[in-house]
């Protein structure tokens, strides 16, 4: 299993360099470009030692055919401004929170936006977890590559310091049969729809934004498998 990095529609050649040249420092292989410009020599100039990862990198023309292509089971996006405390779709954690509850039990994308502008709101949604690094308010954006090293790094050190290879990690197939569940019930409850699809997102990004373990998985399969028997008895009562 891998962690892909992707960057998304690079404006500038040489900062695919600049990035090939982070992700060597933290033992990061896999590059891929989405739409990107066209390499030049910068892009090989600015990888110094790292021309392999230019030269071995992976274009598509979109964000869900690279998905498809590599099975990705879990998506992490990147963002530098996430938005306030009722923006449901834009919760973000930091970096460290990411890099001591990763787990590589399946194909991971880690999503780099556009130089300036980011990703947008449509790739956002795609995310099943979204990173923000605390920044200055003055000047909160930061160029990608440096954002990309702070990334890698808490990953890097993390994995050295908390191996959860060991850890019996529940698998992306687990996670949409709990997904599942969880809309079904939510779907009895009796919301409003503008109400219900709120409430399925915050249950999507949860799970989402979560590392469970099998065990943990098994069990709360079996307890919304009991709610959901409960309610229905209720109904029909």
């Amino acid at each position: 299993m891998k962690i892909y990095t992707v960057f998304v529609e690079a404006k500038t050649p040489g900062n695919i360099g600049f990035l090939a040249r982070c992700m060597k420092n933290f033992d990061f292989e896999d590059l891929i470009l989405i739409n990107p410009c066209k390499l030049d020599e910068s892009s090989y100039y600015q990888a110094v030692h790292a021309q392999d990862i230019v030269e071995n990198a992976l274009i598509y023309d979109s964000i869900d055919e690279f998905i498809e292509d590599k099975e990705i089971g879990s998506v992490i996006g990147t963002s530098g401004s996430p938005g306030g405390k009722h923006n449901i779709k834009r919760m973000p954690i930091t970096p460290e929170e990411l890099g001591k509850t990763i787990n590589i039990n399946s194909n991971i994308a880690l999503l780099f936006g556009r130089e300036g502008d980011g990703l947008t709101n449509d790739e956002i949604n795609l995310c099943d977890i979204l990173v923000s690094i605390p920044t200055s308010d003055e000047y909160p954006i930061m160029n990608i590559t440096h954002a990309a090293s702070i990334i890698f790094y808490e990953i890097f050190k993390n994995k050295k310091e908390y191996p959860v290879d060991s850890i019996d990690f529940t698998t992306i197939e687990d996670k949409k049969v709990l997904m599942t569940q969880m809309n079904t019930i939510i779907s009895k409850l009796d919301y409003p729809e503008h109400k219900e699809v709120i409430v399925k997102n915050i249950a999507k990004h949860i799970l989402g934004r979560s590392f469970i373990t099998g065990r943990e998985a098994k069990t709360l399969r079996g307890t919304l498998k009991r709610i959901n028997q409960r309610i229905n008895k209720d109904n029909e009562e």
